[in-house]
């Protein structure tokens, strides 16, 4: 089932995946291998795959931000001459009426459901993902996730950080001054999920991040870790358990990582319900903050197909418009981008 092969990845899904060492034939005259020797012509045709890839990709997203300027452009000259659509309209209005939902909480009806990003994954972050993540909008997923609770006609009551150590940490502070120890119905503990249940004291993190549990103990049986390797499928999200979204997932390097870490704390486990609705034309995986996206949703729409349809990018199913890097490591759409800088913006404005 294409559900089970799909991935939940997080900010730092760019993980390295371990090479297959290089093979250097000894030269004629015995002499031992050089520093210098060539690739093996296996190497040699993965390094030109990825170069390919990398060149694809970089053409496909600068004519991406070139089509986004291109609409903006001509949406606003319509909007002046009053000759929007209908659709376009409601478009509008709708955007309009989620921003006054941020702002104030209008229209909301919060549901009684906490979402977990487990970020405790920083030790297997290697230098070069971790500079990527880290440097572009700075954990771009944890803004957009934020930002899409927030302007949910139906948010999740907590959204919660578990783990938050290490250079994930050091990260955050530097952003707006440690804007994210003011952001609204969120938690960011140093300890792991487990406190959930434990209940064990934490220390406070420098900076004052908060360590309180919002509310009574959980017992572990409703806490359910959502990964692909699992074999249950999610029908449905209920009130009153935590939903763990694992912060890095990598399908190359780390095999059943989120499903492994489940059993030994003894949780249940789930897959969302993707294969069911979609087939997906690329390499089977979603960011954190898709992932997210797809559960606030469902709180709104109770409907898994339309939260499907609304998160999940056309290239990923629509055959007409497939991913080339269909094996490479994921990164931002110019929509994503744009509106985690935006969702930068607002912090930096209170």
């Amino acid at each position: 089932m294409a559900a089970e092969e799909t991935e939940i990845i997080n900010i730092a899904d760019t993980i390295e995946p371990t090479e297959d060492a290089d093979v250097v034939e000894p030269s004629q005259d015995g002499a031992g291998t050089s520093s210098t020797a060539p690739l093996s012509k296996k190497a040699q045709k993965k390094a030109a795959k990825a170069a390919r890839f990398a060149a694809l990709k970089l053409e496909r997203r600068a004519k991406e931000k070139v089509a986004k300027k291109v609409k903006k452009r001509i949406r606003a000259e319509k909007r002046a001459a009053g000759e929007l659509e209908e659709d376009e309209l409601q478009e509008e209005e709708e955007k309009r009426r989620a921003m006054k939902r941020a702002k104030t909480g209008a229209g909301q009806k919060p549901f009684a459901v906490r979402v977990c990003i487990d970020l405790g994954f920083d030790d297997m972050m290697t230098d070069k993902a971790s500079k990527i993540h880290n440097d572009d909008g700075v954990h771009v997923d944890m803004y957009l996730i934020r930002r899409a609770n927030r302007r949910s006609t139906s948010p999740f009551a907590s959204v919660l950080f578990t783990s938050l150590n290490g250079r994930t940490f050091e990260r955050m502070e530097k952003v707006n001054d440690g804007a994210y120890k003011r952001w609204a119905n969120t938690e960011w503990w140093q300890a792991g999920y487990e406190r959930l249940w434990t209940g064990h004291a934490a220390s406070t993190t420098e900076g004052g991040a908060s360590e309180q549990l919002n509310g009574p103990k959980v017992s572990p049986e409703s806490v359910v870790y959502l990964t692909a390797d699992s074999n249950e499928e999610l029908l449905e999200l209920r009130e009153g358990e935590t939903y763990i979204i694992g912060g890095i997932v990598d399908h190359n390097r780390y095999t059943k990582l989120c499903l492994n870490k489940a059993v030994e704390s003894k949780i249940r486990t789930a897959r969302l319900p993707i294969g069911r609705f979609l087939a997906l034309t690329t390499r089977k995986i979603l960011t954190v903050n898709q992932a997210f996206e797809v559960l606030v949703k469902w709180a709104e729409t109770r409907d898994w197909e339309q939260a499907l349809y609304a998160v999940i990018p056309k290239r990923k199913y629509d055959k007409d418009e497939v991913d080339e890097d269909q094996d490479g490591p994921q990164d931002l759409d110019p929509n994503e981008q744009g509106e985690a800088e935006e969702a930068n913006a607002e912090d930096q404005k209170q």
